[in-house]
């Protein structure tokens, strides 16, 4: 006759598991191949690259935003949209060059009009004649000069208007950015900017280039000043606007 444990009242042998299960109050080990399961109180990883999605908001990580429609993209380097601005340039200078031509073309055909009095005798009263009546032509000249001179510079204000425009209100990007692989949308959409948002982005550099264009400088510079990491310029704050990389 045996006796149990003396703390056992009912005199009872304990029950052992059977060999190869675990017992209770042993953690359980999941089977071969099966990845354990985290408990309750451990926070969830993300994998890298993952950002968390906030529909509506942009949310800055090293480079890479989230933008609602679109996903995460990324934001454009100031080193690309530098690029971009010089491609723009050299296109509108091409445009600029072209309406000088024409101008310049205008004040030659004014100034071969003008009568040459060389050849006749200062003393006569048709050297005179000649004389006041080329004077006459010389000051009409000039006024054609400076009014093709205004008149450039008025055609190529139009043109870059309607260049940096619309090309950013309907495409989202000028022919620099469509080069370089950026293109701006709407913060709050991921869409075109359109009409709005594109002339805004557009006046305020042209706003601050009266001021011999230092105003415009600072404007092209105000994305090194953003802190939030998105590199928005204040054209771009004031239009909703950011610009990416396709």
């Amino acid at each position: 006759m045996s006796f149990g444990d003396p703390n056992n009242p009912y005199g009872q042998q304990p029950q052992q598991p059977p060999q190869g299960q675990p017992g209770y109050g042993y953690p359980q080990q999941a089977p071969q191949g099966v990845p354990p399961q985290q408990g309750y109180g451990y926070p969830q990883q993300q994998p890298p690259g993952a950002y968390p999605q906030a529909p509506g908001t942009l949310q800055a990580n090293n480079g890479y935003i989230n933008v609602h429609g679109l996903g995460t993209v990324q934001v454009a380097s100031m080193g690309l949209r530098f690029g971009a601005r010089l491609i723009d340039s050299l296109a509108i200078g091409i445009v600029y060059w072209v309406l000088s031509a024409i101008g310049l073309a205008g004040v030659v055909g004014a100034t071969e009009s003008i009568d040459d009095c060389s050849g006749m005798d200062p003393m006569s009263d048709a050297y005179n004649t000649c004389l006041n009546n080329a004077a006459q032509q010389a000051g009409e000249a000039a006024g054609g000069i400076l009014a093709a001179f205004f008149g450039v510079l008025f055609l190529l204000f139009i043109a870059t208007m309607l260049y940096e425009w619309l090309m950013i209100a309907f495409v989202g990007a000028t022919l620099g950015k469509m080069a370089l692989g950026l293109r701006v949308v709407k913060e709050n959409t991921g869409g075109k900017p359109g009409l709005g948002g594109g002339f805004i982005r557009w006046i305020i550099p042209m706003v601050g280039a009266i001021v011999c264009g230092i105003g415009q400088l600072l404007v092209y510079l105000s994305p090194f000043f953003d802190s939030t990491g998105k590199t928005q310029g204040w054209h771009d704050r004031a239009a909703g606007t950011i610009v990416i990389k396709k």
